[in-house]
């Protein structure tokens, strides 16, 4: 059964239990130093880029994965999506086949030999920051701005696979999420590495103009951060009146679907959820439900194709 991640993770500051789950943040940084000691492939005939996160749950990878694609297939590189295959991220897989180029395997390294041998220009990594098996040309740590770095503990403390200062051992960051100033995560992050790239983005709703905002909306997730679209929601003026959240990469069971449509008939409010949720949806029950579209803006665009062309 899927859980959810402890609320205490993303307190701003560490609570009693982070203290007293602290002894067992150690095989976390006994595993992060041997992988530290693990042999590394360099890569050959492809260039690869990686979107990774040392804070576990949603920080827009997915989204990212697949803006890059769109973006430097416009540069007229032949590009891909690479995606290590777990049975409970079916809904990132679906999204990621459906706008890209996507090899996913139980295995990075065999994924990214099939890519070699289809004459792939730039394989782009859904995340594979911890996989110390293959040496990225770019390594992107990304975060979620509002999340962050919780209380900044390592797992099962808190919420980081990795502690912040390991970003000098990567080439840029990205800050994902709503239209935040960034000021405060930016200073952090330029006192551990003064000279790292830092870019920045948002989400973008593009089919607002599909639903009536004179509605009410029952508004359905099974992400990571909830919050980010219930702000991008009520942002664009959605009146929402009940939320139903799962936990992220939930499968949707027709049952579901079947007792959420009742809640909505019953406060005459229409289902709104994700797309990254839509597609978990069984197809028999996916009438009357609705999804809001989201691009994800990066503000420095064309500072960040810059950065990409230097490192490749």
């Amino acid at each position: 059964m899927k859980i959810s991640k402890p609320k205490f993770w993303d307190y701003k500051k560490p609570n009693y239990l982070s203290y007293i789950l602290l002894p067992f943040t150690l095989p976390i940084f006994i595993n992060n130093y041997f992988l530290s000691l693990k042999k590394t492939n360099n890569i050959k005939n492809i260039k690869t880029i990686c979107l990774g996160n040392i804070y576990v749950g949603g920080t827009a990878k997915t989204p990212l994965t697949i803006k890059l694609n769109q973006i430097l297939q416009k540069l007229n590189f032949k590009t891909c999506s690479i995606k290590k295959f777990y049975k409970d991220q079916i809904d990132e897989q679906k999204l990621l086949s459906e706008n890209s180029n996507l090899y996913c395997r139980k295995k990075r390294l065999d994924a990214l030999n099939e890519a070699i041998k289809d004459n792939i220009d730039i394989a782009i990594f859904d995340d594979g920051l911890q996989d110390r098996l293959l040496n990225y040309h770019i390594s992107f740590v990304c975060f979620n701005n509002v999340k962050w770095i919780g209380n900044g503990f390592l797992i099962p403390s808190g919420p980081l696979r990795e502690k912040l200062k390991s970003i000098l051992k990567y080439d840029a960051v990205f800050l994902n999420g709503n239209e935040e100033d960034n000021s405060h995560l930016k200073n952090s992050i330029k006192k551990i590495d003064a000279n790292i790239k830092i870019f920045e983005t948002y989400y973008q709703p593009i089919n607002v103009h599909k639903f009536n905002l004179e509605n009410n909306y029952l508004m359905l997730s099974g992400i990571a951060n909830p919050d980010n679209f219930k702000k991008t929601l009520l942002k664009k003026k959605f009146k929402i009146v009940k939320e139903i959240n799962f936990p992220d990469h939930y499968q949707y069971k027709k049952k579901d679907i079947e007792k959420i449509k009742s809640i909505a008939s019953n406060l005459k409010a229409k289902i709104i959820t994700t797309e990254k949720d839509f597609v978990k949806i069984p197809k028999d029950s996916i009438n009357n439900i609705d999804f809001l579209k989201i691009d994800l803006i990066i503000k420095n665009e064309s500072e960040l194709i810059s950065f990409i062309k230097s490192k490749l």
